[in-house]
């Protein structure tokens, strides 16, 4: 039995982010210990010549967590992202427009027959999105294609992307600046995705060589010494991330925030030990899983090191 004293928090009106996730770890109980150990993982990886890997959902790109994310990549804390087509979209969307706070409870088919669109208590005008997107998303594949003919990887195409926004709140603007690539697996399964095809309508050369970052993947993780993860929310990329891993015997290190239930048998329920019944997680990894919205937890979590 470990016997390690639990102390008291000690808050002052003059503490830090960082003061105050250094007391998680001691002082913590509950999900507020798990905090602390997350955050003594992250150290970890970040202190060590590892290769990190950073996945999320794309619906927290749509709230104010996207500073978080940018400045992680800005501060080359993290040397891979897995991430869904969702979060091509938020981004370059609120480079051109705003979204906007909502509620929850407000009444949708309002909502929808003024063109607004709901994501949680984030209200999104059509204008803010779709619209935006395909106005400004075609001229800059033109640009792309010319540049750099048609056959392309989605990792390419998002790094072209991220050379021609002038926008430092932009995720895709560091990830370019830094070189740190971007993988979206479920590339086609979002406005980024469609713009993508109604490009190829008009353009039949056009294609997307999806084993291209595949192949990118596979030179990452064979030879790497050492990986840890940041996963952020399950689907599909939670599941990249981890499966590519296993490849190399799996994560060492490895950070999961999650609100999903295990109970259900599903991946974004699934905690980081029964990855270790696959291989995705090495059976000697240090790890750990954080139940709670990852709006509110990655500002402690991510907050010591930014």
């Amino acid at each position: 039995m470990e016997k390690r004293k639990v102390e008291d928090f000690d808050i002052n009106g003059e503490i830090t982010i960082d003061e105050l996730t250094s007391q998680y770890y001691n002082a913590g109980g509950f999900v507020a210990k798990k905090v602390g150990i997350a955050v003594k993982i992250l150290e970890q990886m970040i202190d060590k010549d590892c290769i990190n890997f950073l996945s999320f959902p794309a619906c927290i790109i749509s709230t104010g967590t996207r500073g978080l994310i940018k400045e992680a990549i800005k501060k080359e804390y993290f040397d891979v992202i897995i991430t869904t087509c969702g979060t091509l979209d938020h981004d370059l969307a609120r480079v051109w427009e705003d979204y906007f706070h909502g509620s929850f409870s407000a009444d949708d088919r309002e909502l929808h027959s003024q063109g607004v669109n709901r994501l949680g208590n984030i209200f999104i005008p059509n204008s803010s999105y779709g619209e935006v997107l395909e106005k400004n998303m075609q001229p800059i594949l033109d640009e792309i294609v010319e540049s750099c003919g048609p056959e392309l990887g989605p990792r390419e195409i998002i790094y072209e992307f991220g050379k021609r926004i002038d926008d430092e709140d932009s995720i895709l603007y560091w990830a370019a600046k830094k070189d740190v690539p971007i993988y979206v697996p479920g590339i086609t399964d979002g406005a980024f995705g469609s713009q993508l095809w109604m490009y190829w309508q008009n353009d039949k050369d056009f294609s997307l060589d999806m084993m291209k970052d595949q192949q990118e993947l596979s030179d990452i993780v064979f030879p790497a010494d050492e990986t840890g993860a940041l996963m952020i929310g399950g689907g599909i990329s939670k599941h990249h991330t981890i499966w590519w891993n296993q490849y190399r015997g799996g994560l060492d290190h490895a950070v999961y925030i999650t609100t999903a239930v295990e109970y259900d048998g599903s991946l974004s329920g699934a905690r980081v030990r029964e990855a270790v019944s696959w291989g995705k997680v090495r059976e000697k990894a240090d790890y750990v899983t954080v139940e709670g919205d990852a709006t509110v937890l990655l500002p402690l979590i991510l907050g010591k090191f930014l």
